[in-house]
């Protein structure tokens, strides 16, 4: 396999898991000293869901690259205008809201792209073109 289709497997594979990292670290804002280790544990896990959903679609895209591709790419977009409204109705300030949605869904679209890009690639290697 070309160095090039080695970085287009991997690339968009490690920033989808950098992306999940990060989305997962606002879990740990459920945690509160006035609930007990149970109901902290159970929080923790509801805030994880997310992270969840995106983990199963990765394990889609790493198999089924255009598949996958597409998904995320849907996922980032939706997600993309569902973060502007919240966002916007709370800080009322267009740049910071693009802000966030850029931090939190950008990396998902363009993962979505080279998982789409790095399928193509392999068929037409695979093609001989």
């Amino acid at each position: 396999m070309k160095t090039s289709l080695k970085l287009l497997f991997w690339l968009p594979r490690i920033i989808v898991i950098l992306a999940i990292l990060f989305v997962s670290i606002f879990a740990f804002d459920s945690f509160s000293s006035e609930r007990t280790v149970w109901q902290n544990a159970g929080a923790f896990l509801m805030h994880l869901i997310p992270s969840f959903i995106l983990a199963g679609i990765l394990i889609i895209a790493w198999k089924w690259e255009m598949v996958g591709g597409i998904i995320l790419i849907l996922v980032g977009l939706v997600f993309s205008v569902l973060l502007f409204i919240t966002n916007f109705g709370r800080n009322h300030s267009v740049w910071i809201s693009l802000s966030i949605v850029l931090m939190l869904c950008l990396p998902f679209v363009l993962a979505g792209v080279l998982f789409l890009i790095s399928s193509q690639r392999k068929k037409k290697e695979l093609a001989g073109i």
